[in-house]
């Protein structure tokens, strides 16, 4: 059962025997497509901030804040607040509803308040 195992990369190939040869091919055949990783790696680039981290968790209970909420909750700026908040919207995270001059901001991705909620449990906070 010993096999080279190729890399994705034409240039690039294991010169070291494969014992496990069924096991990796099952592996390969499992690993999640490109438009997956690229969902997932936009997820945790935004979850890579400390700012956009808290809105996420302040947003986690179903909670729905204008940007002078977030501000305040953050104690940053109101132009500070709303630059998280486009971001956060931007990358399909949040929703928004406007009433009248305001605009409130909710979890449009509920993943992503789950993983955050979990994750500081986990460590702790």
């Amino acid at each position: 059962m010993r096999a080279n195992v190729r890399s994705s990369r034409s240039d690039d190939s294991c010169q070291i025997p494969c014992f496990k040869e069924a096991l990796v091919r099952k592996l390969q055949r499992q690993m999640p497509t490109d438009d997956v990783l690229e969902e997932v790696e936009t997820l945790f680039g935004a979850l890579a901030d400390r700012a956009r981290l808290k809105i996420l968790s302040a947003l986690g209970d179903g909670e729905e804040l204008c940007v002078c909420d977030v501000a305040h909750v953050l104690c940053v700026s109101i132009s500070t607040a709303s630059h998280h908040l486009r971001k956060l919207r931007d990358l399909k995270l949040l929703q928004y509803r406007s009433d009248g001059k305001m605009t409130y901001y909710s979890l449009r991705n509920e993943l992503a308040g789950r993983l955050v909620a979990s994750t500081l449990e986990e460590v702790g906070a």
